[in-house]
């Protein structure tokens, strides 16, 4: 390990401007597709629940439990005031997670720093393993993670490099996709108990205007993100 930490805390060379693109279609080809979606989707829950989990403990409150389910949603339950600040960032951090973590990996890879990357997104996985509290949520977890892991452990920088680049571009862009999901299923069934409607619940803000603010951040992410990712 010791002899890793140069490796960990340097800079990689950034890769070339079509590996960049190939791997932005790539990521695009794992989160258009409905059928590779539903599969691919489950990375995204594990960013969003981790989003609530974070914040939940950020902000006070008292992290009991994650789970991840094979449909692709999730809950995250935590104790406190059902009412309040924390409440609220917590309840509004689900959907921004993923485009936020592309955020902060696109600016991590435009500082040429691959290898933290991958080993900080390890870490974030082992500490969300710790709270998961169902089977098929500890299976997709360790198998994300131990996925980094291995990439992180026995390849070198290049094949490294086209992996972050690939994970960061699936994070901006499929952490655009869920909103625009809750916004034609609210238009299906009416209000639930999604987190826009419980957020309308906690602030009398209107629902819509919640969605309003994942796409704002998720767009605002991405354009923002890609800008870093392709050198402008």
């Amino acid at each position: 390990m010791t002899d890793r930490l140069p490796s960990l805390l340097g800079t990689q060379p950034a890769p070339e401007q079509w590996i960049v693109i190939a791997t932005a279609v790539a990521a695009l080809a794992v989160v258009l597709p409905r059928p590779i979606w539903r599969l691919s989707r489950n990375a995204i829950t594990i960013a969003h629940e981790g989003g609530h989990g974070l914040t939940a403990l950020v902000t006070g409150r008292r992290l009991q439990s994650i789970r991840l389910h094979s449909d692709t949603s999730g809950l995250t339950v935590s104790r406190g005031r059902p009412t309040g600040l924390g409440m609220i960032l917590t309840a509004a951090a689900g959907y921004p997670a993923a485009p936020l973590l592309g955020l902060g990996g696109a600016a991590l890879l435009g500082a040429h720093h691959v290898t933290l990357l991958l080993w900080v997104a390890t870490a974030l996985l082992l500490a969300l393993l710790v709270m998961v509290r169902n089977a098929y949520g500890i299976l997709t977890v360790l198998l994300t993670g131990g996925l980094f892991l291995l990439v992180s452990w026995l390849t070198g920088p290049d094949v490294q490099s086209v992996f972050a680049y690939a994970v960061v571009w699936f994070l901006l862009l499929g952490g655009v996709r869920p909103a625009f999901e809750l916004q034609s299923q609210r238009r299906r069934e009416g209000g639930g108990d999604s987190d826009a409607d419980q957020l309308g619940r906690l602030t009398h803000v209107p629902p819509t205007l919640w969605l309003l603010f994942f796409h704002a951040v998720s767009l605002c992410c991405l354009i923002g993100g890609g800008r870093w990712l392709l050198g402008w």
